[in-house]
Protein backbone atom coordinates (compact mmCIF):
# COMPACT_ATOMS: atom_id res chain seq x y z
CA UNK A 1 0.00 0.00 0.00
CA UNK A 2 1.03 3.38 -0.53
CA UNK A 3 1.86 6.16 2.04
CA UNK A 4 -0.06 8.64 -0.03
CA UNK A 5 -3.70 8.72 0.71
CA UNK A 6 -5.48 8.85 -2.54
CA UNK A 7 -9.12 11.02 -3.16
CA UNK A 8 -11.62 11.86 -5.66
CA UNK A 9 -12.43 15.27 -6.49
CA UNK A 10 -16.30 15.05 -6.79
CA UNK A 11 -16.73 17.83 -9.67
CA UNK A 12 -14.94 15.67 -12.09
CA UNK A 13 -17.41 12.84 -11.20
CA UNK A 14 -20.44 14.77 -10.25
CA UNK A 15 -22.19 14.20 -14.29
CA UNK A 16 -20.97 10.47 -14.96
CA UNK A 17 -24.12 8.94 -14.24
CA UNK A 18 -23.68 8.18 -10.34
CA UNK A 19 -26.03 9.53 -7.52
CA UNK A 20 -24.07 11.50 -4.63
CA UNK A 21 -25.09 8.42 -2.49
CA UNK A 22 -23.14 5.93 -5.26
CA UNK A 23 -20.28 8.02 -5.75
CA UNK A 24 -19.39 8.42 -2.13
CA UNK A 25 -20.02 4.43 -1.55
CA UNK A 26 -17.84 3.32 -4.16
CA UNK A 27 -15.08 5.74 -2.76
CA UNK A 28 -15.25 4.02 0.29
CA UNK A 29 -15.66 0.68 -0.79
CA UNK A 30 -12.67 1.08 -3.10
CA UNK A 31 -10.23 2.39 -0.17
CA UNK A 32 -10.05 6.32 -1.01
CA UNK A 33 -9.61 8.37 1.86
CA UNK A 34 -11.44 11.31 1.19
CA UNK A 35 -13.14 13.96 -0.88
CA UNK A 36 -12.31 16.89 -2.89
CA UNK A 37 -14.43 19.95 -3.71
CA UNK A 38 -18.20 18.38 -2.88
CA UNK A 39 -20.78 20.67 -1.96
CA UNK A 40 -21.94 21.49 1.16
CA UNK A 41 -25.16 19.63 1.23
CA UNK A 42 -23.10 16.37 0.62
CA UNK A 43 -20.75 16.92 3.73
CA UNK A 44 -22.58 14.66 6.13
CA UNK A 45 -23.03 12.20 3.62
CA UNK A 46 -19.19 11.89 2.95
CA UNK A 47 -18.73 11.59 7.15
CA UNK A 48 -21.15 8.82 6.86
CA UNK A 49 -19.51 6.72 5.10
CA UNK A 50 -16.33 7.42 6.75
CA UNK A 51 -14.35 10.06 4.49
CA UNK A 52 -12.74 12.70 5.08
CA UNK A 53 -13.89 16.35 3.47
CA UNK A 54 -10.14 16.62 1.87
CA UNK A 55 -10.60 20.11 0.43
CA UNK A 56 -12.42 23.10 -0.52
CA UNK A 57 -12.08 26.27 -2.35
CA UNK A 58 -10.65 28.60 0.26
CA UNK A 59 -12.22 31.63 -1.80
CA UNK A 60 -14.12 31.94 -4.85
CA UNK A 61 -13.45 32.84 -8.49
CA UNK A 62 -10.37 31.26 -10.00
CA UNK A 63 -10.08 34.17 -12.61
CA UNK A 64 -10.05 37.15 -9.93
CA UNK A 65 -7.93 36.19 -7.60
CA UNK A 66 -5.02 36.82 -5.11
CA UNK A 67 -2.87 38.58 -7.19
CA UNK A 68 -5.45 41.77 -7.36
CA UNK A 69 -4.92 43.71 -4.43
CA UNK A 70 -8.89 44.58 -5.03
CA UNK A 71 -9.79 41.19 -4.09
CA UNK A 72 -8.20 40.87 -1.08
CA UNK A 73 -10.73 41.89 1.24
CA UNK A 74 -13.06 39.65 -0.31
CA UNK A 75 -10.99 36.35 -0.17
CA UNK A 76 -9.60 37.26 3.18
CA UNK A 77 -13.25 37.29 4.57
CA UNK A 78 -14.12 34.24 2.30
CA UNK A 79 -11.27 32.32 4.02
CA UNK A 80 -12.15 33.41 7.48
CA UNK A 81 -15.86 32.39 7.25
CA UNK A 82 -14.71 29.00 6.13
CA UNK A 83 -12.01 28.51 9.00
CA UNK A 84 -15.04 28.32 10.94
CA UNK A 85 -16.51 25.79 8.55
CA UNK A 86 -12.94 23.68 8.86
CA UNK A 87 -13.05 23.49 12.47
CA UNK A 88 -16.84 22.09 12.39
CA UNK A 89 -16.39 19.47 9.50
CA UNK A 90 -12.60 18.43 10.36
CA UNK A 91 -11.61 20.05 7.04
CA UNK A 92 -8.19 20.21 6.36
CA UNK A 93 -7.04 21.90 3.41
CA UNK A 94 -8.20 25.14 1.04
CA UNK A 95 -7.20 25.49 -2.07
CA UNK A 96 -6.17 29.18 -3.34
CA UNK A 97 -5.79 30.98 -6.58
CA UNK A 98 -3.72 33.16 -7.91
CA UNK A 99 -5.98 34.53 -10.52
CA UNK A 100 -5.30 35.61 -14.05
CA UNK A 101 -2.63 38.11 -15.07
CA UNK A 102 -4.64 40.82 -16.74
CA UNK A 103 -1.32 42.03 -17.85
CA UNK A 104 0.02 42.23 -14.62
CA UNK A 105 3.77 41.14 -14.22
CA UNK A 106 4.80 38.21 -12.86
CA UNK A 107 6.98 40.00 -9.90
CA UNK A 108 4.01 41.84 -9.24
CA UNK A 109 1.64 39.43 -9.04
CA UNK A 110 4.30 37.22 -7.45
CA UNK A 111 4.40 39.53 -4.30
CA UNK A 112 0.61 40.72 -4.08
CA UNK A 113 -0.37 36.84 -4.43
CA UNK A 114 1.88 36.82 -1.34
CA UNK A 115 0.53 39.64 0.84
CA UNK A 116 -3.07 38.42 0.66
CA UNK A 117 -2.19 35.03 1.83
CA UNK A 118 0.04 36.41 4.50
CA UNK A 119 -3.28 38.14 6.08
CA UNK A 120 -4.81 35.35 6.61
CA UNK A 121 -1.89 32.58 7.06
CA UNK A 122 -1.94 33.46 10.66
CA UNK A 123 -5.20 32.20 11.00
CA UNK A 124 -4.90 29.05 9.06
CA UNK A 125 -2.10 28.51 11.44
CA UNK A 126 -4.06 28.61 14.15
CA UNK A 127 -7.12 26.78 12.59
CA UNK A 128 -4.54 23.67 11.73
CA UNK A 129 -5.64 24.13 7.97
CA UNK A 130 -2.94 24.28 4.75
CA UNK A 131 -3.72 26.74 2.39
CA UNK A 132 -2.83 25.17 -1.12
CA UNK A 133 -2.15 27.64 -3.98
CA UNK A 134 -3.04 25.89 -6.98
CA UNK A 135 -0.54 25.51 -9.81
CA UNK A 136 -3.15 25.36 -13.35
CA UNK A 137 -2.09 26.03 -16.65
CA UNK A 138 -2.39 28.30 -18.95
CA UNK A 139 -2.01 26.91 -22.28
CA UNK A 140 -5.35 24.44 -22.26
CA UNK A 141 -7.61 25.08 -19.55
CA UNK A 142 -7.08 28.15 -18.21
CA UNK A 143 -5.73 31.30 -20.26
CA UNK A 144 -3.95 33.68 -18.68
CA UNK A 145 -4.00 32.50 -15.29
CA UNK A 146 -0.83 33.60 -13.28
CA UNK A 147 0.60 30.53 -11.33
CA UNK A 148 1.23 28.61 -13.86
CA UNK A 149 4.58 27.69 -13.41
CA UNK A 150 6.44 25.79 -10.29
CA UNK A 151 9.35 28.34 -10.02
CA UNK A 152 6.06 31.79 -9.67
CA UNK A 153 5.03 29.41 -6.82
CA UNK A 154 8.10 28.61 -4.88
CA UNK A 155 8.70 32.22 -5.03
CA UNK A 156 5.06 33.18 -3.17
CA UNK A 157 5.74 30.52 -0.88
CA UNK A 158 9.30 31.35 0.26
CA UNK A 159 7.82 35.00 0.50
CA UNK A 160 4.66 33.95 2.55
CA UNK A 161 6.88 31.65 4.65
CA UNK A 162 4.51 29.96 7.15
CA UNK A 163 3.65 26.27 7.40
CA UNK A 164 0.45 26.85 6.64
CA UNK A 165 0.87 28.08 3.27
CA UNK A 166 2.27 25.34 0.25
CA UNK A 167 1.56 25.18 -3.34
CA UNK A 168 -0.85 22.03 -4.63
CA UNK A 169 1.36 20.54 -7.56
CA UNK A 170 -1.15 18.79 -10.26
CA UNK A 171 0.75 16.73 -12.19
CA UNK A 172 -1.79 16.83 -15.39
CA UNK A 173 -1.53 20.96 -15.67
CA UNK A 174 2.30 20.80 -14.92
CA UNK A 175 2.48 18.45 -17.33
CA UNK A 176 1.26 20.81 -19.79
CA UNK A 177 3.42 23.63 -18.67
CA UNK A 178 6.82 22.43 -18.42
CA UNK A 179 7.33 18.85 -17.94
CA UNK A 180 10.30 17.20 -15.57
CA UNK A 181 7.57 16.15 -13.38
CA UNK A 182 10.04 14.16 -11.25
CA UNK A 183 13.38 16.29 -10.81
CA UNK A 184 10.68 19.45 -9.83
CA UNK A 185 8.97 16.99 -7.15
CA UNK A 186 12.56 16.09 -5.94
CA UNK A 187 14.11 20.19 -5.84
CA UNK A 188 11.19 21.48 -4.72
CA UNK A 189 8.89 18.93 -2.93
CA UNK A 190 8.99 20.96 0.43
CA UNK A 191 6.62 23.97 -0.93
CA UNK A 192 4.10 21.11 -1.90
CA UNK A 193 0.96 20.58 0.45
CA UNK A 194 -1.09 18.62 -1.75
CA UNK A 195 -1.02 16.83 -5.37
CA UNK A 196 -3.48 16.15 -8.08
CA UNK A 197 -3.68 14.15 -11.27
CA UNK A 198 -4.86 13.68 -14.56
CA UNK A 199 -3.67 11.71 -17.64
CA UNK A 200 -2.30 13.92 -20.29
CA UNK A 201 -3.53 14.58 -23.28
CA UNK A 202 -7.45 14.49 -22.72
CA UNK A 203 -7.85 15.04 -18.69
CA UNK A 204 -9.02 11.58 -18.81
CA UNK A 205 -7.95 8.13 -17.08
CA UNK A 206 -4.20 8.13 -15.61
CA UNK A 207 -4.11 4.69 -18.36
CA UNK A 208 -1.89 3.44 -20.95
CA UNK A 209 -3.39 5.74 -23.77
CA UNK A 210 -1.80 8.98 -22.23
CA UNK A 211 1.58 10.26 -21.98
CA UNK A 212 2.80 10.28 -17.81
CA UNK A 213 4.29 7.72 -16.45
CA UNK A 214 2.58 7.16 -12.90
CA UNK A 215 3.93 4.72 -11.35
CA UNK A 216 7.24 6.43 -10.77
CA UNK A 217 6.13 9.56 -10.59
CA UNK A 218 4.54 8.05 -7.31
CA UNK A 219 7.40 6.48 -5.86
CA UNK A 220 9.48 9.61 -6.35
CA UNK A 221 6.44 11.60 -4.08
CA UNK A 222 6.65 8.72 -1.44
CA UNK A 223 10.53 9.15 -1.51
CA UNK A 224 10.51 12.54 -0.05
CA UNK A 225 8.36 11.07 2.97
CA UNK A 226 5.22 12.55 1.81
CA UNK A 227 1.88 11.48 3.43
CA UNK A 228 -0.86 13.50 2.72
CA UNK A 229 -2.94 13.77 -0.45
CA UNK A 230 -2.97 12.70 -4.01
CA UNK A 231 -6.33 13.61 -5.76
CA UNK A 232 -7.87 12.02 -8.27
CA UNK A 233 -8.86 14.59 -10.55
CA UNK A 234 -9.73 13.35 -13.80
CA UNK A 235 -12.58 13.01 -16.20
CA UNK A 236 -13.58 8.98 -16.41
CA UNK A 237 -13.58 7.59 -20.21
CA UNK A 238 -15.72 4.64 -19.37
CA UNK A 239 -17.55 3.17 -16.39
CA UNK A 240 -16.69 5.17 -13.57
CA UNK A 241 -16.76 3.15 -10.88
CA UNK A 242 -13.96 0.74 -12.56
CA UNK A 243 -11.98 3.75 -13.49
CA UNK A 244 -11.57 4.80 -10.00
CA UNK A 245 -10.85 1.65 -8.99
CA UNK A 246 -7.94 1.26 -11.78
CA UNK A 247 -6.38 4.71 -10.61
CA UNK A 248 -6.57 3.19 -7.13
CA UNK A 249 -4.53 0.35 -7.81
CA UNK A 250 -2.68 2.03 -10.03
CA UNK A 251 -0.87 4.04 -6.61
CA UNK A 252 -1.12 1.25 -4.45
CA UNK A 253 0.07 -1.59 -6.81
CA UNK A 254 3.01 -1.66 -7.66
CA UNK A 255 2.65 -4.39 -10.21
CA UNK A 256 0.32 -2.40 -11.89
CA UNK A 257 1.91 -0.04 -14.75
CA UNK A 258 0.36 2.01 -17.42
Amino acid sequence: MSSIKSTVAWWSFENVGLTPEQLVRAAADIGFAGIEFAPREHWQLIRDHGLTIVCVRGHDDISKGLNDPSQHDRIEREILANLELAEQWNIPSFVCFSGERKGLDDETGATNTAEGLQRVAKAAEAAAVLLVLELLNSKVNHPDYQCDHTAWGVRVIEQVDSPAVKLLYDIYHMQIMEGDIIRTIQNNHQHFGHYHLAGNPGRNDPDATQEINYPPIFRAIEATGYTGYLGMEYLPKGDPVESLRAAYDLLNNRNVSV
